[in-house]
């Protein structure tokens, strides 16, 4: 019988339209010479075999006469198939009145193109390879055909349809920043290297600046977005670059929203008689603030517009917001406790 076919593809004798493409799929991408630089040899006879065992049993007519007739009958060498193989093209009359099928088998290159809908999905320039049918000189390097590449190039197994070039998924950094950089602005500078494709298909290492606005006013996890900046491969299209804000912890400030907070530490003596609070602000200015209400546990001073700035309108501004600490003595002696007693005495 020859060739079996169907071992070739590593089906059953019985294998329906979708098992054939699924084995050769499958075996395609996993013997194509192009993916086997150092047995290119022995994977182009595979990949030759594979293309014509395909080019066979998925047709219903050619898989008629090897199932009656095998490799033999399929290439001319016996006389005329059964009934119920219809004729065609592919039957020729021989000078004594009997007739033949003759298969010549199609390029594999052309069947892997066909079938995945690329013509030429490797980029090689044009012209066999020992009359195997596939080509040669693959613009990219051996080991650039991973599994992950074949899966995005092609699909998942099973999958019968040729898809776009995928997305590569988000490259994302965290972007620490002080709370004086988030309250007046800032330009940060990041140096990243990313790998590019050139005109010839390989993969070269460059450097690049991206520049990036700090807007007053951002808050923790605003993003900021370069489009395709990440690392180029084929069929894939690169990942954007992301940096997320993230917020240092500030020494004296705290921040709600558009709101800054700040906690002071009082005696009981100033939150009873009266406190007058110095804070710097983030940018510098000095801000005295005079409080002549009673300062109690829960007591909150605020001081209108002197927060961060609203991103959608930095002329605009959120509150400052004082807490306070009341530092109560350890101890009272008998004649404070009895002159506290007379000051509060109804």
């Amino acid at each position: 019988m020859g060739v079996d076919y169907y071992k070739v593809l590593q089906v059953d004798r019985n294998a329906g339209d979708d098992d054939l493409k699924k084995a050769y799929r499958k075996l395609a991408m996993k013997w194509h010479p192009d993916k086997n630089p150092n047995n290119k040899k022995e994977a182009e006879a595979k990949f030759k075999q594979i293309s014509e065992a395909y080019e066979v049993l998925s047709d219903s007519q050619k898989r008629a006469v090897y199932d009656q007739y095998g490799e033999e009958g399929l290439k001319g060498q016996v006389p005329p198939p059964g009934p119920g193989v219809s004729g065609g093209s592919s039957f020729f009359s021989g000078g004594d009145g009997s007739t033949t099928f003759r298969f010549n088998p199609r390029s594999a290159d052309d069947i892997f193109a066909e079938f995945f809908g690329f013509s030429t999905p490797f980029g090689g320039a044009s012209g066999g390879t020992g009359g195997t049918g596939v080509r040669g000189g693959s613009r990219f390097p051996g080991g650039m055909f991973g599994d992950e590449f074949f899966a995005s190039q092609f699909g998942g197994e099973g999958s019968m349809n040729p898809q776009r070039p995928q997305k590569a998924a988000p490259v994302e950094n965290r972007l620490p920043c002080s709370l004086e950089d988030l309250y007046k602005g800032t330009t940060r500078k990041m140096k990243i290297s990313r790998e590019v494709l050139d005109s010839s298909g390989r993969t070269t290492t460059v450097e690049e600046i991206l520049t990036i606005n700090i807007k007053p006013g951002w808050k923790k996890g605003t993003k900021i977005t370069f489009p395709e900046k990440g690392n180029e491969a084929p069929n894939l299209i690169p990942a954007d670059i992301v940096f997320i804000i993230d917020e240092k912890p500030h020494d004296l400030f705290s921040r709600e929203g558009n709101d800054l907070i700040v906690t002071l530490k009082v005696s009981l003596v100033e939150a009873l008689t009266g406190y007058t609070a110095h804070i710097t602000t983030l940018d510098g200015r000095s801000l005295t603030i005079p409080i002549n209400s009673v300062i109690h546990p829960n007591y909150e001073e605020v001081v209108p517009r002197e927060g961060m700035p609203i991103p959608k309108d930095p002329s605009k501004k959120g509150n400052l917001r004082i807490k306070f600490n009341i530092k109560f003595p350890n101890r009272l002696t008998p004649e404070q406790k009895a002159g506290i007693k007379k000051l509060f005495a109804p």
